[in-house]
C-alpha cells in the first residue's frame, strides 16, 4: 500500500541548529547568576539591617558610647536598637570571675613566705560604665588593679602574723585578707566574693627548725611523762609502807599476853618444849597446857 511507510526509508527529523543548545545554556547561567545575586542581596540587606541592632548576651552588661564618649545609659541583657555610626556598644561580663596568682611576703618574725591566691571578684552591674572609663575592659582591671591588691593586701596581712601563726590560725589569715582586699576593691567599683588561701610555704630553714622544735617537745612531754610516773609509783609506795606501818602498830596493840597464850596453846603439839636460856630453863604454864590437852582429847 502506498499510504504505508516503510521506518527504514522514513525520512529522519532534522537536528536542531548549534545556536538553540546554547542559547539554553545561556539561560541557566543567567537564571544562577540572578539566584545568586537575590542571596548577595538578602544577605546584605541582612548584615545592614544587624548594624541597627545589639545583642548584649547574659551575664553581661552593654556600655553605651555616642561617637566614642561614654553615656550614662546601661545597655541590659537582650536585644537593643541602635543607631550605626553614631552609637557603639562595649560589652562587659559582670559574672564572678577568678584570679589565682602566687606571691611572696615576710611574717612578723622575718620569715620568707610564699603563698597561693585565688581571688573571687565581679563588677558592680549599675557602674560598668564608670569602671569601662576609668580602667577598661576585664583584662586591664585585672592587671591594674587585681593583682596589685593582692600582692600590697597579702604583704600587709602576713606582716602581722608570724609563721607559727600562719599555719595554726589559716581561717584569721583568711579572714584578714579578706577584709583588706575587699577594702580595696571597693575603691574601683569592683566586688570582692572570696578568698582563697590555696597554699602557705616557708623556707628549708625555717622547716627544719619546726621538726626540731617539734622533736624537743616531744622530748619534754616524754620526760616530763616519765617523771610524773616515778613520782606517782614514788607516792604509791609511800602509801603502801604507811600502811604496812600502821598494820604492824595494829598487831603489836593487839598482841596482849592472853591472845600469846592462846596462839601458843592452839599449836602446842602435847610435848613439852624445853628452850634452854642462859642460866636456867625457861618457865611456861604447864597447867594450861595440859588442860589444853584434856580438851583436846575430848
Amino acid at each position: 500500500m502506498q499510504g504505508i511507510l516503510n521506518p527504514e526509508t522514513a525520512p529522519t527529523p532534522p537536528a536542531l541548529p548549534p545556536q538553540t543548545s546554547n542559547q539554553q545554556t545561556s539561560n541557566a547561567r543567567a537564571r544562577n547568576a540572578l539566584s545568586a545575586l537575590r542571596l548577595f542581596v538578602v544577605m546584605l540587606s541582612l548584615a545592614l539591617l544587624s548594624r541597627f541592632f545589639v545583642v548584649v548576651p547574659a551575664g553581661e552588661r552593654g556600655v553605651l558610647m555616642h561617637f566614642g564618649a561614654v553615656e550614662e545609659r546601661i545597655l541590659q541583657e537582650g536585644i537593643h536598637p541602635l543607631l550605626p555610626l553614631i552609637y557603639s556598644v562595649k560589652t562587659m561580663s559582670v559574672r564572678v570571675q577568678t584570679l589565682t596568682m602566687q606571691t611572696e611576703a615576710a611574717s612578723r618574725d622575718l620569715q620568707d613566705v610564699g603563698a597561693e591566691l585565688a581571688v573571687n571578684w565581679h563588677i558592680e552591674p549599675d557602674r560598668v560604665n564608670r569602671l569601662y572609663q576609668r580602667l577598661g575592659d576585664s583584662s586591664q582591671i585585672a592587671r591594674s588593679v587585681i593583682q596589685p591588691a593582692i600582692e600590697d593586701g597579702i604583704k600587709a596581712v602576713l606582716a602581722s602574723f608570724t609563721a607559727e601563726q600562719l599555719v595554726t590560725e589559716r581561717a584569721e589569715v583568711k579572714a584578714a585578707l579578706e577584709t583588706v582586699l575587699s577594702a580595696r576593691l571597693h575603691n574601683y567599683d569592683l566586688v570582692l566574693d572570696d578568698v582563697d588561701l590555696l597554699q602557705v610555704d616557708f623556707s628549708q630553714r625555717f622547716r627544719e627548725a619546726v621538726e626540731a622544735k617539734q622533736v624537743a617537745e616531744q622530748e619534754a612531754k616524754r620526760a616530763e611523762f616519765e617523771a610524773v610516773k616515778a613520782q606517782r609509783m614514788a607516792e604509791a609506795r609511800v602509801f603502801q609502807a604507811r600502811g604496812e606501818a600502821q598494820a604492824q602498830q595494829l598487831l603489836q596493840a593487839g598482841l596482849t599476853p592472853e591472845v600469846l597464850e592462846h596462839q601458843a596453846i592452839e599449836k602446842w603439839n602435847g610435848h613439852l618444849p624445853l628452850v634452854m636460856g642462859n642460866d636456867a630453863v625457861a618457865r611456861f604454864d604447864f597447867k594450861s597446857l595440859l588442860k589444853a590437852d584434856r580438851q583436846r582429847g575430848r
